[in-house]
């Protein structure tokens, strides 16, 4: 299995451990069948790559067996963010039926987290996503590690998500709290449920701990877009 070092990527400001702990302690308190749980997000520059990542890693410092899986088949480039050097097979290449799932898994210096990338980036990822092939590997992860944690385009621009989110545990909705719109949100939910997906929760990114008010009220989230390609 190939290995690729990460710490230096993971979140170490005080309010962004501790908010990932809140979001940790939550997701696993919502319920043992919920390990199967996408990261989605109305625009591309809301933070959800970011979010992701650190909410992979945070499990896995909870002695939890972990699996950052990018499903944005459109125009991730964590590989290219977590610096991984040659050639980074991945999704679409189990999808297409050109690899198998153990060659495609990266172990990292973060024990118990692990990465699946996106793989080469392709025009037709709504039917790569929509086949018989994510059906069965889903399951299967399951079944190898505690968390699969994914990384999704942003469903107010393409349908991927909601494609995906019926045999998934769960969703959660990443929101920028200083540019975000009601009405947008709530056509997301919609879209989401529509298709037969579980709203899990939302999280709250980009608040300004400055704000001594933000802090103690609704507005507890903070995680930054250092990986984000946006």
């Amino acid at each position: 299995m190939k290995k690729i070092e990460i710490k230096r990527f993971v979140a170490n400001e005080f309010h962004a451990i501790e908010a990932l702990k809140t979001l940790r302690t939550n997701l696993m308190f919502s319920g043992p069948d919920n390990t199967a749980i996408a990261l989605t997000s109305y625009s591309a520059t809301e933070g959800k790559s970011t979010i992701a990542f650190q909410l992979a890693a945070s499990l896995a410092q909870a002695d939890k067996r972990v699996l950052l899986l990018d499903a944005d088949l459109r125009r991730s480039s964590l590989s290219s963010r977590l610096r991984v050097k040659g050639k980074v097979d991945g999704l679409s290449h189990y999808l297409s039926g050109m690899a198998n799932v153990n060659d495609l898994l990266y172990e990292t210096d973060m024990p118990g987290m692990y990465i699946m990338f996106a793989g080469v980036l392709v025009p037709s990822a709504a039917e790569l996503l929509g086949s018989q092939g994510l059906v069965k590997l889903i399951p299967a992860l399951k079944e190898t590690f505690d968390y699969v944690i994914i990384d999704t385009p942003p469903l107010g621009q393409v349908i991927d998500c909601a494609i995906m989110a019926p045999i998934l545990d769960g969703v959660l909705f990443v929101i920028d709290s200083t540019n975000n719109s009601y009405k947008l949100q709530r056509r997301m939910k919609a879209s989401l449920e529509k298709s037969g997906g579980k709203v899990l929760g939302v999280i709250l990114n980009c608040v300004d701990f400055t704000d001594r008010h933000s802090y103690y009220g609704k507005s507890r989230s903070y995680y930054g877009k250092d990986l984000d390609e946006k």
